[in-house]
């Protein structure tokens, strides 16, 4: 063979082998992309088998534990006599984690307490009370509604459908027309109806005077007064009461569901400290001490850590006969 035509055979054997290298690679490449699919679709399908099953335990079909109005606006649900962990939980009808939460974990706590396993303290707050209309003003809405729904045992169904519906931010939700119809979906009696219509329609008239008029009014005296600074490490409830001493009359609040939400709120921040300290919504408590996020905004974590607390004891008090705010 001249030399000629062994230049030309090695530069044919080089390209073989060239081409057989980069088909080699191909495969190899296929080959790792088709395990890392089979990876991710791994993952994803076991995520949302998890995320499948948390959201099925927000369902619960079986009949309700009773339900308890506090004095101070609260409810509990628990059998009767029932010794068990006291699970506080505190919520914003606004919050969008509170929405989650409670699509995830009410099921979680209508079926402990029915089972006697739990104590379920509700504690309804508005975080946003402070903030620019709409949110303000939906927030406390909301929140007077529900504490007008306890009046005619149906917080627990109203609660439910609050969050059903909740509005998105900075949309103006909650309407009393809205709350209103929900309402008559908790199957109330033609009584129960019209006390608590005429009800949100004076809790409407409370809100809008307090988010349009009293708060905007009060926070820029106490700005030019206090300072910003100073401001920032107020809750509403000191804010209001500086703003008593300071010609701003706050007793359009009193004897309402809003002042009594508002009250809520400031006694919330107050309440606890340290490591168990009420920094925002939703906040879950088994007797006293505060589950971090992990734990509370997964069914699993919270059913564990419900069964595996001690009795309780609730430090509220029963409405006696009559009703109404205090």
């Amino acid at each position: 063979m001249g030399s000629e035509a062994r230049r030309r055979s090695r530069e044919k054997l080089r390209e073989q082998r060239e081409k057989e290298k980069r088909s080699a690679q191909r495969r190899k490449t296929l080959l790792v992309v088709g395990a890392a699919v089979v990876v991710v679709l791994l993952v994803v399908g076991i995520g949302y088998a998890i995320l499948t099953a948390d959201r099925r335990s927000g369902e619960y079909e079986g009949a309700l534990a009773p339900t308890t109005l506090q004095q101070d606006g609260s409810v509990v649900m628990a059998r009767e006599g029932v010794e068990a962990p006291v699970v506080e939980v505190y919520v914003d009808y606004q919050c969008p984690a509170c929405r989650q939460f409670e699509l995830l974990n009410s099921g979680v706590l209508k079926e402990n307490a029915a089972q006697g396993e739990a104590i379920v303290h509700y504690r309804p707050v508005s975080i946003f009370a402070q903030q620019p209309v709409p949110v303000s003003s939906n927030s406390l809405r909301a929140g007077a509604a529900a504490r007008a729904a306890a009046d005619h045992d149906r917080f627990v169904q109203y609660t439910d459908i609050l969050f059903q519906n909740q509005p998105t931010e900075r949309t103006v939700g909650f309407t009393v027309d809205e709350l209103k119809e929900w309402f008559a979906e908790t199957d109330p009696t033609e009584g129960q109806q019209e006390e608590f219509n005429q009800r949100v329609d004076e809790e409407a008239a409370v809100v809008t005077r307090f988010t349009e008029e009293y708060l905007p009014a009060l926070t820029e005296d106490a700005m030019a007064q206090v300072g910003q600074e100073t401001l920032g490490t107020m809750v509403l409830t000191d804010l209001i009461a500086w703003g008593d001493e300071h010609g701003h009359d706050s007793s359009f609040l009193e004897g309402t569901y809003t002042g009594q939400i508002i009250e809520a709120t400031g006694n919330a921040y107050t309440r606890y400290s340290g490591d168990n300290a009420f920094r925002g919504t939703p906040s879950v408590y088994i007797n006293g001490e505060l589950l971090d996020n992990n734990t509370a905004m997964t069914s699993q974590g919270l059913d564990e850590a419900i069964h595996s607390a001690e009795p309780g004891e609730v430090d509220t008090q029963p409405m006696g006969d009559g009703g109404g705010a205090e």
